[in-house]
């Protein structure tokens, strides 16, 4: 019997829901965007939101709306990244913990990031991609590495393991690559809290096809990690070539998260909590699962990033860190609800 026929008559069950939910979905991105484009430091009126919106910049409002429009369009398209990249690693290793933060995808790309600046002379967005993307490649492969020695192989809990250990040694590194780099030292710091305030369309417009080829990859794999889901053998006895399906899903996630660390600074959770979320609401169908941990990730980014705004107001604070606070009793939920024989 197939996959596809397994899967379904619970795709004729939830086909009503999952679109509701969908539309939900949907209209809170809309309504979410419209908010990040209206709320900031400063109060807009209607007429300066569509004025921002066609072009206008005489008056200050119209002004700040332009400004916030980029930075709107990255929060969308970063959430929307790390969330798919989250829900691709949960799916490729097999484990509720993984997300491109955990796993030390992030700060891999991050110590590439900071190595080129403080050595290489690291300029230009493309290099900060290139680069960034190089590191989380590079760490995501040590990591498994690591996971896979002794017996047993790459299972979740050693998988989590691995990539927390080198989270936190990677931290470290970092840091002392910076502690001699005073005229870098603030600049890298500040990026690393991860962030989209300083967002321009030549930005978005460098890092859109990295984003792009992850997102194809991501969201091609749908059928693969549902057989995957089901074990290796399971999987091959499916018609699944397992190695080169994890191979390239794990390529996309990488993508996506390289090319968002890239540009925004390693954020945290998103790619843990938005997965979580949408299962329970979606079921397990990666077909479904995949595109609304998109939506839903940008719609949490950009929440986020709002949040921040208003929060520390006529400050803000940076989404990075409102997405710690947000993610931290999130990985705790997790955490106490997974058996440890599950993980």
């Amino acid at each position: 019997m197939s996959e596809a026929s397994l899967a379904a008559p619970h795709h004729r069950r939830a086909a009503l829901p999952r679109g509701f939910w969908l539309l939900a979905v949907l209209a809170g991105l809309a309504v979410l965007c419209a908010l990040s484009v209206a709320i900031g430091t400063r109060s807009v009126s209607l007429a300066e939101i569509w004025g921002g919106l066609t072009g206008a910049t005489e008056t200050i409002g119209e002004a700040a709306v332009s400004k916030r429009l980029p930075r709107t369009l990255l929060a969308a398209l970063a959430g929307a990244g790390l969330g798919l990249s989250g829900a691709v690693l949960q799916g490729v290793t097999r484990n509720p913990l993984a997300d491109p933060g955990i796993l030390g995808v992030n700060a891999g790309a991050a110590l590439a990031v900071t190595l080129g600046l403080a050595f290489f002379g690291l300029a230009g967005f493309h290099a900060y991609i290139w680069t960034a993307i190089a590191g989380a490649g590079l760490t995501a492969g040590f990591v498994y590495a690591i996971a896979s020695v002794g017996p047993g192989g790459a299972t979740p809990l050693k998988l989590a393991l691995a990539g927390v250990a080198s989270t936190v040694a990677i931290g470290a590194f970092i840091s002392a690559v910076l502690l001699p780099h005073a005229d870098i030292a603030g600049g890298a710091q500040a990026w690393q809290v991860g962030g989209v305030g300083g967002a321009g369309f030549a930005g978005i417009r460098a890092v859109l096809p990295f984003l792009a080829a992850g997102c194809a990859l991501s969201l091609a794999s749908g059928g693969a990690l549902n057989a995957l889901a089901l074990g290796d053998e399971m999987a091959a006895g499916l018609g699944e070539r397992v190695m080169l399906a994890r191979a390239a899903a794990a390529l996309g996630a990488v993508l996506l998260a390289g090319a968002v660390t890239a540009i925004c600074g390693p954020i945290g959770f998103v790619g843990l909590a938005v997965p979580h979320l949408c299962r329970l609401i979606f079921g397990p169908d990666y077909r479904w699962l995949l595109p609304l941990s998109a939506l839903t990730g940008a719609a949490l980014l950009i929440g986020a990033d709002v949040a921040g705004r208003v929060i520390a107001r006529p400050s803000e604070l940076d989404v990075g860190i409102v997405t710690a606070f947000l993610g931290a009793p999130v990985f705790i939920w997790i955490v106490r609800r997974q058996k440890l024989k599950d993980l």
